[in-house]
């Protein structure tokens, strides 16, 4: 299987990651080691004596962006279905728009990026950038709490097609000749509809089509389109089982997907090793659950029951005894799984995708140490590479702005003209923050940490070279390695937020209707300081 960009947990308050080593090209520094992992903290494999996995995203990995364009197809045919107009059915998904990690402000309609305190990085509405000026109107102080009753978070890869959604509404409604627009939302003659409308028939529909439509049943009936397969996985999990440690599984998904899907990946004429017979993918787990429900999981719970695997129905009552192997369980909480299995906390490393709902939940409330799948990964390190000439460019840019400043003190008059060292870095840095994507990097805006970066703590710089994460369970995992010189810092001289060097240097308009024959991106500069998207961290002992 290919074991994607990750992040694992140690002793922190968050979690490690581990890469697949992707290729970037000839010369890259990420190609030396064949896998890769970042990490937070040490981590003694020792200690591990439990492997658990969530499904989706994890072990089963869906391509992209085929599987996003289905999820985003089948939302918007609900959307019609309940009264939309039928033009929506015109848009395209483009997976170069959305990124995990942005909040939408059901009030004003706007998506944001912002760091962990909640400040204010990006907003966009629709397909439009806003300006400074236009944040401050909306935003005063350019920060906003993360109240749930007007604040979503699209945290998971499973919310990207529903964030491109929400966008392509958002510039339908508010462009439209048809409508008119009021501050929190648009109208239509005696009808009204606001952002918070909007969105919950949005979030309405996307629970419709995971749920109850047919997003299951065509992934099922094609899965060679939607579901990357590796022989790996079989002799991946084998050999966990065969240093010591237990597996499980634990899904949100129902039995009946969940076997479809496991199937799929473990359909290969041999087992682990080739030779070995061909077995049931269940041999490889000794716990399997399904309908957990996280994060409630890891909460209150719900009943533990047994499922019948010829049927995938539930058995009448509640599971009291010892969890065996080969079984198939359904719900429960972590107070109960842990104490079923004799698991203590800190015995547990848990493998998923989504930051809240496996690896936030279960640090905090189970005690577990948590391993977080970060595909993107992927796009930012081949940032960080292709463009290794614009770093070393910003690199320069820094040493002749330190050269201007280190020979003045605080009896100094005049200040130096750093006019074109300041046009030099916005052009360097603007070139740079497109190459991420149109809403720049998962984890940085400018040199401030997004608040999906927060949560996962990512550090470039930490990284350590596996060839076989469970070969060697006495391995010490030590953060090493460093990147080069702190470069996200050399223009943040007259700005006191990231939101004056990301929005005023780009007022950027979007249009991904594909009834007007492309999609275009028009950029205006505007004078300003600007920073890099770099990643950057102090290196830890």
């Amino acid at each position: 299987m290919r074991y994607h960009e990750v992040m694992a947990n140690g002793t922190s308050e968050y979690s490690p990651v581990m890469t697949n080593g992707s290729s970037y090209g000839k010369g890259d520094r990420y190609t030396a080691a064949p896998n890769e992992i970042f990490v937070n903290r040490s981590l003694h494999l020792e200690n591990v004596k439990f492997y658990g996995f969530d499904m989706d995203y994890t072990l089963a990995e869906y391509k992209s962006p085929q599987y996003e364009t289905l999820g985003f197809n089948l939302t918007k045919e609900r959307l019609v279905h309940k009264g939309y107009p039928e033009e929506i059915l015109e848009f395209e998904y483009d997976p170069s728009f959305p990124v995990r990690g942005l909040w939408f402000d059901t009030l004003y309609g706007n998506l944001l990026k912002v760091d962990a305190y909640g400040n204010i990085l990006v907003c966009v509405h629709g397909f439009e950038f806003l300006k400074h000026s236009q944040v401050y109107e909306l935003y005063p102080n350019k920060f906003l709490t993360l109240d749930e009753s007007r604040v979503y978070v699209l945290n998971t890869l499973f919310n990207l097609p529903e964030t491109y959604l929400i966008a392509c509404l958002i510039d339908f409604f508010t462009n439209s000749p048809q409508y008119t627009r009021v501050k929190n939302g648009v109208r239509c003659g005696d009808l009204a509809m606001s952002f918070n409308s909007i969105f919950q028939d949005v979030r309405s529909a996307v629970d419709y089509v995971h749920i109850h439509g047919d997003l299951k049943k065509k992934t099922i009936e094609n899965l060679d389109l939607y579901l990357k397969k590796d022989e790996r996985l079989p002799m991946f999990l084998a050999r966990i089982r065969e240093s010591g440690a237990k597996v499980f599984i634990l899904t949100n998904s129902d039995y009946n997907f969940t076997d479809k899907i496991m199937n799929y990946l473990f359909d290969f004429p041999h087992g682990a090793k080739a030779g070995e017979p061909h077995r049931n993918w269940r041999t490889y787990f000794d716990w399997i659950v399904v309908d957990a429900k996280k994060p409630l999981f890891f909460g209150e719970g719900t009943t533990l029951r047994q499922v019948d695997t010829r049927t995938g129905a539930l058995k009448m009552g509640h599971h009291v005894g010892p969890l065996h192997e080969g079984l198939v369980y359904s719900g429960g909480s972590c107070d109960v799984f842990t104490e079923l299995i004799s698991a203590k906390g800190k015995d547990v490393l848990y493998v998923g995708d989504h930051i809240f709902g496996d690896i936030l939940k279960s640090k905090k409330i189970g005690g577990w140490r948590t391993f977080l799948i970060v595909p993107e990964l992927v796009q930012e390190l081949h940032v960080w590479t292709d463009k290794c000439q614009l770093f070393a460019q910003l690199q320069n840019l820094d040493i002749q702005l330190g050269d201007m400043y280190k020979d003045l003190d605080s009896s100094t008059k005049e200040k130096p003209d750093i006019s074109k060292l300041r046009a030099s870095i916005r052009d360097v840095t603007h070139k740079m923050d497109l190459a991420y994507g149109m809403l720049g990097s998962l984890f940085r805006s400018g040199s401030r940490q997004t608040f999906f970066s927060s949560q996962s703590t990512v550090a470039h710089e930490q990284r350590f070279t596996v060839d076989t994460p469970t070969i060697d369970r006495s391995r010490l995992v030590n953060a090493v390695g460093r990147v080069p010189a702190n470069i996200a810092e050399v223009t943040s001289l007259e700005s006191d937020s990231a939101l004056d060097l990301n929005n005023d240097l780009k007022c950027r308009t979007y249009d991904p209707r594909p009834r007007v024959g492309s999609r275009t991106l028009t950029t205006r500069t505007v004078p300003t300081t600007r920073t890099s998207n770099m990643p950057t961290s102090k290196p830890t002992a």
